[in-house]
């Protein structure tokens, strides 16, 4: 035990496994399979419980981006319906399922993903953050797929796993709960739009003020090299332009908290967007005003 103890915690290992890693490993692999084999070769499956069978498959006439994994029977509910619930095989397919294994192995995976981040991070010595911005995609994750079918009631109500499914699901989410309407909604879309202004303006900024290493036949990237100690851009000079373009205190002069920053905007504007979905699937929608309205 010892020995594979000792393995399984190791930071030499080429990709580190970890006790989370022991639970992630077969939650994904198992997943992913099940995901594959449905969203090739699932039967029809009866998502509104009134024997009107939807089929989402690819051998049943689908492409890729009209397939998907099909959300599970309204006439279930939200049930626990495992394999050995159903009388055979095919009751469990037509009653979708394959919806249900996937997405509880998938989101116990990430949960683990995410834990092993964590430890990780502290076999190295790391500080504690990634896995902190990590629970923004879990959190969202989990709103859609456990949290909302549980508040309206029914996994049939869950986001199907496909893209024409996915867009689906917005479509109705907007027709039932005003989501454009809602604050936490706003606020994750300034913050997906601010992370990628923000991105793309540091990226820039710290390419276009790269400290000249190399002549004009060789690329810029060799004027890099792994581990080295020295800046390899001029962060003062990047700070100049910024500070000139808008002004001064619009520009950070402390990469640590630059970086921060970065990493904060768009973790807490998905942390905000999943907990508006939260909400809404309790029926706390967006904003109306149709009261407000004076003839």
């Amino acid at each position: 035990w010892g020995t594979f103890a000792t393995w399984v915690t190791s930071t030499e290992n080429r990709l580190y496994i970890g006790w989370f890693g022991c639970l992630m490993i077969p939650t994904l692999l198992t997943a992913a399979s099940c995901y594959i084999i449905a969203f090739i070769a699932a039967p029809p499956v009866d998502i509104d419980g009134i024997r009107e069978p939807v089929a989402g498959s690819l051998l049943y006439g689908n492409n890729i981006i009209s397939g998907a994994v099909i959300p599970s029977s309204n006439a279930i509910g939200i049930h626990f319906y495992p394999m050995w619930e159903a009388a055979s095989v095919e009751e469990w397919l037509y009653n979708g399922g394959p919806y249900q294994l996937i997405v509880f192995h998938f989101l116990i995976g990430v949960a683990c993903w995410m834990g092993r981040e964590w430890e990780l991070s502290y076999r190295l010595g790391m500080r504690p953050w990634i896995f902190v911005a990590f629970s923004a995609p879990v959190a969202a994750a989990s709103a859609v797929f456990l949290i909302y079918p549980i508040g309206q009631g029914s996994f049939s109500d869950g986001m199907p796993l496909g893209i024409s499914g996915t867009f689906n699901f917005m479509i109705v989410f907007q027709a039932e709960h005003n989501i454009l309407m809602h604050p936490f909604h706003m606020a994750g879309v300034a913050g997906v739009f601010g992370g990628s202004l923000f991105s793309a303006m540091h990226g820039s900024l710290v390419t276009s003020s790269l400290i000249r290493e190399t002549s004009e036949v060789e690329s810029v990237n060799y004027g890099y090299k792994f581990g080295q100690e020295e800046e390899t851009y001029n962060i003062v000079a990047a700070h100049g332009y910024f500070g000139r373009l808008i002004f001064q205190y619009a520009s950070f002069n402390n990469s640590r908290a630059l970086h921060f920053f970065l990493a904060l905007w768009p973790v807490v504007a998905i942390w905000l967007t999943a907990l508006g979905v939260s909400t809404m699937a309790f029926n706390l929608n967006g904003f109306n005003f149709n009261q407000s309205v004076v003839d």
